[in-house]
C-alpha cells in the first residue's frame, strides 16, 4: 500500500492513480479514500490524476489517540500534497473533508491549489451557541458519542438511516451502500472516530472560508439530514470572496454515493469552466 510518514510518525494511507491535472478528494466521518470510488473513477477516465487519502485515525492510516484536529488533519493533507507534488490541483472534500479542505486551503494552499469544492459539508460550524444560534445543540453530538460505545451497531443505523436518507419514506435503499459505510468506518479507529465527533461538530471555520483566495463550489442539499441546510451553505457562502452555491431539493448527505451522477456532471462543469 502507499503511505507517507508524517512528522508525529503517522502513517498515512493514500490513493494515487492518473497523470493529468490533480484532483484530490478528502472524505467524511468515519469512512476512508474508499468513500470516493465513484468519482475516483469518473475523472480518471476522464484524463486526470486522481487522489485521495485516509484521514489518520480512519481506514488504512494509523489509528492514532493523537493529533485528532482539524489543523492536524490539514497539516496531514498538506504533507501529502507536498510529498506529491500537487500544483494547480482541485480539492474536493465532503462533509467532515468539506472542513479539512476549507482549513488546509486557507493555511496551506496558497500557490497549489486552482479550485476548490465542499459537499454537504460541516462550515461554518454546525454545534450551536450563542454566536450560531442555528446550530445543532451539543445533544445531538453526545448522543453520536453514546453510540461509540456499540459502535458496530450504531454504524449500521446511521447508514442505513440518516446519512443516504434511506429513512424517507419511498427511498430506494441500497443494502450495499449500507454495507460499504460498515465496512469503512469498522476500518479506522474508535479512540480516533470519537475524538472526531468533536472535530466536525465544534471547529470553526469562518475565518477559513473569509481567508480562501480561489473559487469555491459548495454543493448541499436542503433534506440534509446530518448537516442541515440552513446553518452551513448559506452561510458558509457569504464568508467566500469567489463562492457559488448549489442547492438540491431531495438529495441526502452522502449524495456522491447515492448519486454520482449528479455530482459527477456537477464538478466537472465546475472543474471545466
Amino acid at each position: 500500500m502507499a503511505t507517507i510518514t508524517t512528522k508525529d510518525g503517522t502513517e498515512i494511507y493514500y490513493k494515487d492513480w492518473g497523470k493529468g491535472r490533480p484532483i484530490m478528494f478528502h472524505h467524511g466521518w468515519p469512512l476512508s479514500a474508499d468513500d470516493w470510488d465513484s468519482q475516483m473513477l469518473f475523472f480518471l477516465g476522464k484524463g486526470y490524476r486522481v487522489i485521495a487519502h485516509d484521514r489518520r485515525g480512519h481506514g488504512r492510516s494509523t489509528q492514532t489517540d493523537t493529533g485528532n484536529d482539524m489543523d492536524t488533519y490539514a497539516a496531514d493533507a498538506a504533507e501529502l500534497v507536498t510529498h506529491l507534488g500537487l500544483k494547480d490541483a482541485i480539492h474536493i472534500g465532503h462533509s467532515t473533508g468539506g472542513g479539512e479542505v476549507a482549513r488546509y486551503v486557507a493555511q496551506h494552499g496558497e500557490g497549489r491549489v486552482a479550485k476548490a469544492v465542499l459537499i454537504s459539508a460541516i462550515p461554518p460550524v454546525m454545534v450551536k451557541s450563542d454566536k450560531n444560534p442555528g446550530g445543532l445543540p451539543m445533544e445531538v453530538f453526545d448522543n453520536f458519542r453514546a453510540g461509540m460505545m456499540n459502535r458496530a451497531q450504531f454504524y449500521i443505523d446511521v447508514a442505513a438511516g440518516p446519512f443516504y436518507g434511506f429513512n424517507r419514506p419511498g427511498a430506494k435503499v441500497s443494502q450495499g451502500i449500507i454495507d460499504n459505510w460498515w465496512r469503512q468506518g469498522m476500518m479506522g479507529g474508535t479512540k480516533a472516530h470519537y475524538d472526531c465527533i468533536k472535530v466536525f461538530s465544534e471547529t470553526d471555520h469562518t475565518e477559513d472560508l473569509k481567508n480562501i483566495d480561489v473559487p469555491v463550489l459548495i454543493m448541499h442539499s436542503e433534506d440534509d439530514q446530518i448537516v442541515p441546510f440552513a446553518d452551513s451553505a448559506p452561510l458558509g457562502i457569504k464568508l467566500l470572496k469567489h463562492g457559488t452555491l448549489k442547492v438540491y431539493k431531495d438529495l441526502p448527505h452522502g449524495m456522491p454515493a447515492t448519486h454520482p451522477d449528479i455530482v459527477n456532471a456537477e464538478l466537472l462543469a465546475f472543474i471545466q469552466a
